[in-house]
């Protein structure tokens, strides 16, 4: 898990990759929480789901936003933390360009970030939403939605409404050519303080569905 530096729009930017370990591996990036509230690339779930991808044979990314860390910059509010993550795609790109498939998987304030990208990028295939937070920022740029993934919220969350997400969901439901898939993990916060163990085994039981050969959103 070697420390990488690349650069970013305002500098460099610290990060942790896995490289792929065979030719034409899919990619993966992890997007952490609000800086301004203490997120980093170390946080516990944006660690959690970067071993879950880099177990499944993904090349893997995680970084930290502008202002982070040894990331250069200072926070601007999603507008350049989006430049950020559109640079440590282009960088992982050039490492791997003939990855077939990427995914992104946010927490939070990332999950946000990680959804603006995927309409940016029509080679995100796969997306992992963990905590999304519909209620603290307009989400109406998914029109339409161009790729499949799973939003994951804490039932007890009381940082971001459930019933915020839920809406969501029902909106983006109404598109076609996407599966969109919604899962509440019971007594579990924002944070999934107690409750990490479930929400991995919701994110491993997606992937095991969205992996499967025979799975029928490509």
């Amino acid at each position: 898990m070697p420390t990488v530096i690349f650069p970013g729009p305002e500098g460099r930017l610290e990060g942790r990759f896995s490289p792929a370990p065979r030719p034409r591996a899919p990619v993966a990036m992890i997007l952490h929480p609000h800086p301004q509230g203490g997120g980093t690339m170390n946080e516990q779930i944006t660690q959690k789901l970067y071993k879950t991808f880099v177990d499944r044979g993904f090349a893997t990314l995680r970084f930290n936003f502008r202002g982070v860390g040894r990331s250069q910059g200072s926070f601007d509010n999603g507008i350049g933390e989006l430049s950020d993550a559109a640079s440590a795609l282009d960088w992982v790109q050039q490492i791997h360009p003939e990855a077939q498939t990427t995914w992104v998987a946010g927490v939070s304030f990332g999950a946000l970030i990680g959804m603006q990208l995927l309409m940016r990028r029509p080679e995100i295939r796969g997306w992992i939403s963990v905590g999304a937070p519909a209620s603290m920022y307009d989400f109406t740029f998914l029109a339409p939605c161009p790729a499949s993934g799973i939003f994951i919220h804490g039932a007890q969350d009381t940082v971001v409404q459930p019933q915020a997400v839920t809406k969501l969901v029902e909106k983006l439901r109404t598109q076609k050519h996407i599966t969109v898939h919604h899962e509440e993990i019971p007594r579990a916060n924002h944070f999934f303080e107690n409750e990490q163990t479930e929400l991995m085994a919701s994110v491993d039981n997606y992937l095991d569905f969205r992996l499967d050969p025979s799975c029928p959103i490509k």
